[in-house]
């Protein structure tokens, strides 16, 4: 990657005339994200689930940037029905994305199931994006240099998809759950990758993740031990949304990234520090693992995706 220690957000390349859409944009990474994009010219849709906090990041950010060109849509991930009516909302007034920024997710909660009665983790931060990416690809097929930026987490190296006990009736955890759902992040990157390049897709999968970074991610859903670690304990080695968010911008905007790729923090244990190119465990990019996923998630979904090739 070069020398990319030094990598800002203020080496983000011109994105005027981009479209940028970015899901759980209204705080944490999102919103470190949709700042950094605005700042630089891009057109950003901000698809978060509560429209009122989506309206006051806005207020944020244009309060700072009063060119800043956002707009804030309704989206709850781990909901497939809202997820197909945000797409069909999206396709009645625009012709293209040339971005699509996989962000938003939740953390270790509790055992819940989403309203298509799947665990949640999984729903929201796995299926809900892989609906999402299927049903706009054309948009992003139309688009300009288009990548979909996934992002998943050092996590998915500790995860299992358990394809015999996906929603945990019998063995949940909320840690082992939200591994399993950053580990499907990672299949499903690196498997779009892959069937992208096979059609000859224009469009490029890049996967990111942000190290350990301090949002409300830590303290909003879980519970017990986890909360207190994570919220509490290992806060101080945390770093800003701001800096989090730099590997995500990396991949969505740096010319020289290239499909298939992971991009993490380069410092230690990959828990903070600018964005280089970082391993995928070798079970994310397991062949019977990718295909085994991405056609599970085809049936819980009813998404097929189109690939068209390059024009």
């Amino acid at each position: 990657m070069g020398n990319q220690q030094r990598w800002t957000a203020e080496q983000i390349p011109d994105q005027s005339k981009r479209v940028v859409l970015v899901t759980g944009a209204n705080s944490g990474l999102g919103l470190a994200t949709t700042r950094a994009l605005a700042r630089k010219g891009a057109q950003v849709i901000l698809a978060v689930r509560d429209e009122v906090k989506g309206r006051r990041a806005v207020a944020e950010i244009t309060a700072e940037h009063p060119a800043a060109q956002l707009e804030v849509r309704q989206l709850d991930l781990a909901d497939l029905d809202s997820v197909r009516a945000f797409s069909e909302r999206l396709h009645a007034d625009r012709a293209h994305l040339d971005v699509l920024i996989n962000n938003a997710g939740l953390m270790a909660p509790p055992r819940t199931l989403s309203p298509q009665g799947y665990e949640v983790q999984f729903a929201a931060n796995h299926l809900g994006h892989f609906a999402l990416t299927g049903l706009l690809l054309d948009l992003l097929e139309s688009g300009d240099n288009s990548r979909v930026v996934t992002v998943s987490s050092p996590n998915h190296r500790q995860g299992t998809i358990f394809f015999d006990d996906l929603s945990g009736e019998r063995t949940y955890s909320p840690m082992g759950y939200y591994n399993q759902s950053k580990l499907a992040n990672a299949v499903f990157g690196w498997e779009l990758h892959k069937r992208l390049t096979a059609a000859g897709s224009p469009v490029r999968s890049v996967l990111a993740h942000p190290g350990y970074t301090s949002t409300n991610l830590q303290t909003s859903s879980p519970v017990g031990m986890v909360k207190f670690l994570f919220g509490r304990l290992l806060l101080p080695l945390a770093q800003t949304p701001d800096q989090g968010a730099l590997s995500q911008l990396y991949a969505a905007t740096a010319p020289n990234v290239e499909g298939g790729q992971f991009i993490g923090p380069d410092g230690m244990a990959e828990l903070r520090g600018a964005p280089k190119r970082v391993a995928l465990a070798e079970r994310a990019s397991d062949a019977e693992t990718c295909r085994r996923l991405w056609e599970l998630s085809e049936e819980l979904t009813a998404v097929r995706f189109a690939f068209s090739a390059a024009a």
